[in-house]
């Protein structure tokens, strides 16, 4: 079995790319049963953020499950693949497993060492399982990662300052608006997000800030977590009264079509009142065709690149130390993958094993007769299994303990020819 990812992200797609594959969280379980229906295709996980759509997969013939991910990107995005292709990147096997410890390690975020990717490597894993998309191998591979994020947060100190989306959209505010203390402050959504912005807004010396979200309780429940904040609460439909009287504006919802656009604009600001809106969805809440009013200036997840450009240097040394870390995590998970290789010869052995020891335990019993047997047949079982265990011990940890990949394989072929294992091993392939 080999593990490949498919996917793109905000090195190799726009975003008006990355919103069109993808995917929430409603039809996540939808879409994995799809990927896993295919041929070739034995396991799959899906990671979806604002900045990346990438499918983790476990197949059989590496060049047949790539096609089949592909295909699948086709059809879900509409997207013609000969278009789709460009923004593609494939990576195999060790790869592959490098590629979503760094990930999950914040080392691949448009923020260096961003700490809110972890939860949505979390999130993807504990999907996966629930969708019974991820299997043996994803499981562990996604348990190896995230343990590869943690030990990168606890042992650099990569993750300080500002290292999420949402600090550097207040960056870029800050930068763009001036003071925050004198901005009036909307932010559109109360998700993880939303309480993030909430945060740095309020480290900037922010103090008005309106919360506008679909339901008043999901709202209340963000204020809760800032009882020193005194923020403004509404629902959607006021939001035609509140964007008129904001001079900034967030938008951070998971809706799936743009909330805002230059007709409801015109219909809500006076010409005379310029307003900034900085939309960190995707997909975006705010329509492109806002760039054509002259008194609203909009901005999206990749007008973060330029903010994020002054704060990457310092984290860039810090980055080379955390990538020692993970080489030692990839190390720890390729010696577990290459030892499933050896499980059915394993396997193989001990049944066969088993078979002869049974047979002449069963023989034996007979010649001594039943009274014998049954009053010491327990201690005889107990017996033979230590033998047959303790001869077969030192074999099997020296095969799954080899490292070099053809070393280990002509041992396993020395083995199954030595034990007559090849019939076994053919009939039991499936097994691994």
């Amino acid at each position: 079995m080999n593990i490949a990812v498919v996917g793109l992200s905000h090195k190799t797609a726009p975003v008006e790319v990355r919103e069109k594959l993808s995917i929430p969280t409603p039809q996540m379980e939808g879409a994995i049963a799809d990927l896993c229906s295919y041929p070739h295709i034995e396991e799959a996980g899906i990671l979806s953020t604002c900045n990346r759509l990438e499918i983790y997969v476990v197949a059989e013939e590496t060049d047949q499950g790539i096609r089949e991910v592909c295909q699948f990107l086709g059809e879900h995005s509409k997207l013609p693949l000969h278009s789709l292709r460009q923004h593609l990147f494939v990576l195999l096997h060790q790869d592959a497993v490098m590629h979503l410890m760094r990930v999950a390690s914040g080392l691949d975020s448009l923020v260096l060492g961003e700490g809110q990717i972890l939860a949505q490597v979390k999130h993807t894993h504990k999907l996966g399982q629930q969708c019974k998309g991820i299997g043996r191998i994803l499981n562990q591979l996604f348990k190896s990662a995230i343990t590869a994020g943690k030990r990168v947060r606890t042992e650099t100190n990569i993750g300080t300052g500002a290292v999420s989306i949402s600090s550097a959209a207040v960056e870029l505010a800050c930068l763009k608006a001036g003071n925050l203390a004198d901005q009036a402050i909307a932010i559109l959504g109360a998700g993880k997000m939303a309480r993030l912005l909430v945060q740095h807004l309020l480290s900037k010396g922010a103090n008005q800030i309106i919360i506008i979200n679909r339901s008043l309780t999901g709202a209340q429940d963000l204020a809760k977590q800032f009882p020193d904040a005194n923020l403004t609460l509404h629902t959607m439909d006021a939001m035609v009264d509140v964007l008129p009287i904001s001079d900034v504006v967030f938008t951070s919802t998971a809706a799936t079509q743009p909330l805002l656009n230059r007709a409801k604009l015109d219909a809500m600001l006076s010409v005379e009142r310029s307003l900034m809106l900085f939309d960190i969805s995707v997909p975006r809440n705010v329509d492109a065709d806002v760039n054509e009013m002259a008194h609203v200036h909009a901005f999206n997840v990749d007008d973060l690149k330029a903010v994020v450009a002054q704060n990457q240097e310092s984290r860039r040394r810090l980055a080379l130390e955390a990538e020692e870390l993970l080489e030692d995590e990839v190390d720890t998970f390729l010696q577990w993958w290459r030892s499933l290789e050896t499980v059915t010869t394993i396997r193989c052995l001990l049944d066969k094993a088993e078979t002869i020891r049974t047979q002449e335990l069963e023989k034996a019993l007979s010649r001594l007769g039943s009274e014998f047997g049954d009053k010491h047949q327990a201690t005889i079982e107990a017996l033979t299994k230590g033998i047959v265990n303790k001869i077969l011990h030192d074999p099997m940890v020296q095969l799954r303990a080899q490292q070099d990949i053809e070393a280990r394989r002509r041992a396993m072929e020395t083995m199954r020819m030595l034990f007559n294992l090849e019939t076994e091993a053919q009939s039991s392939r499936q097994y691994s």
